[in-house]
């Protein structure tokens, strides 16, 4: 199946569609990995003598590494034809994760707006990052920019017609 045949365009999105990836459990090697990626060494993420001497206990994932994670988790749910991340706004770490837990990404469409004379749509989504008991450990907006459908008949036009509004007549084919 073809990149083109499965992934949804910005004009098959709907204000307050909502949807939740499969678990990813995150593991010992996804922590050292992401140390060594970032050179965030902190012994809080690295050194388990240290971490006994936590609030925690023992070692916490990077809380960026799990954003990253849960941004890979996103990608295919849904699958969308995703042209550019712009900007992560008000971003908040709320729950620490440690190696064993899984997560899950839960996104939801907050608001679509039409850019580039129909070419493209900026999307802002609301995304949380829930552990294994549902709480929400990281939660905040993400903005993309999406592909618009390629307008390449009369009956495509149609479908765009409502996305478009005034803009319809700059909604022509790519």
């Amino acid at each position: 199946m073809s990149f083109s045949s499965y992934h949804l365009y910005f004009d098959d999105l709907e204000t307050g569609q909502e949807w939740t990836s499969g678990g990813r459990t995150i593991t010992e090697a996804d922590i050292v990995n992401f140390a060594g990626f970032s050179g965030d060494f902190n012994p809080i993420h690295v050194d388990h003598e240290f971490a006994k001497g936590t609030p925690f206990r023992r070692p916490i994932a990077h809380g960026f590494g799990v954003f990253c994670i849960a941004s890979g988790l996103g990608v295919m749910t849904p699958p969308v034809r995703t042209i550019a991340l712009l900007r992560v706004d008000e971003w908040r770490f709320q729950l620490p994760v440690f190696a064993g837990d899984t997560i899950r990404c839960r996104s939801r469409v907050v608001e679509k707006t039409l850019r580039g004379r129909g070419k493209r749509g900026e999307l802002v989504w609301h995304r949380s990052i829930l552990n294994q008991d549902d709480k929400i450990v990281q939660e905040g907006e993400v903005v993309t920019l999406l592909e618009c459908r390629p307008l390449t008949s009369t009956r495509n036009a149609g479908m765009r017609s409502a996305e478009c509004g005034a803009e319809e007549a700059a909604c022509e084919p790519r």
